[in-house]
């Protein structure tokens, strides 16, 4: 029996430091993780369970460090927006995890851009749909490097930043999470089983906005490094 179309090849996201990469399964991120984004998208940041959107895995560019990835702008989009955001990536097979073994279920962690279709989302919003045109559509979700937990550890802190043109944008630390790495793991494996190469994109802090043509955004993570991206 033949396949009437051949699988793609699947995503692969390098592991700093090596000539190994890892297959990008299934991509989960949290929505509103940082009070203060909360806030400014009009919402109260009480401590609610987290909530989840997934992006198609080929949403996800890897991009080196060396390199500038060139973006173009979306179709359909008067509102193209940044959210800089720390990524986990998990390493092994789990559902029902428990809190105190949640870590023990991430491999590694890297930086990462949620690119959105700001006025798609909201209008899905409004609407009371779901917001994959505004959230889910291609190249999405630029990844850095991936950085294995036995070389950098987890990260209950480190500064975060993002820059527009040479102008921070967001700055803030993982430590402001509302819902911690292992908080998220813990609570994301009641719901769906996790395998290895899932990504966990865990939410952005306050200061997005939109980019236009000819911008160059700059995104980093204490101990993870920095990625250029160039919207075109």
């Amino acid at each position: 029996m033949a396949l009437i179309f051949p699988p793609e090849a699947p995503i692969v996201a390098p592991v700093v430091g090596t000539s190994d990469s890892i297959a990008v399964r299934r991509v989960y991120c949290v929505g509103r993780n940082y009070a203060a984004h909360a806030r400014e998208m009009g919402f109260d940041p009480d401590r609610e369970p987290p909530f989840f959107f997934c992006k198609p895995d080929n949403a996800v560019v890897p991009v080196a460090y060396d390199q500038v990835l060139t973006l173009d702008y979306p179709s359909e989009t008067q509102n193209y927006q940044y959210e800089a955001e720390l990524v986990t990536v998990i390493g092994k097979s789990g559902s029902n995890v428990p809190l105190e073994q949640a870590l023990d279920y991430v491999w590694g962690y890297a930086v990462g851009l949620d690119m959105t279709r700001r006025d798609l989302q909201m209008k899905m919003r409004e609407m009371g749909r779901p917001w994959e045109i505004g959230k889910s559509f291609d190249r999405s979700a630029p990844l850095g490097p991936i950085h294995p937990v036995t070389s950098v550890g987890h990260f209950e802190m480190a500064d975060l930043w993002l820059s527009v043109n040479g102008d921070i944008k967001q700055k803030s630390d993982v430590k402001h999470l509302i819902w911690s790495v292992a908080e998220t793991v813990a609570y994301l494996s009641q719901f769906f089983r996790l395998e290895p190469g899932d990504l966990i994109y865990t939410g952005t802090p306050d200061g997005v906005g939109p980019v236009k043509p000819g911008d160059t955004i700059k995104v980093g993570i204490e101990r993870l490094g920095e990625l250029t991206v160039r919207i075109v």
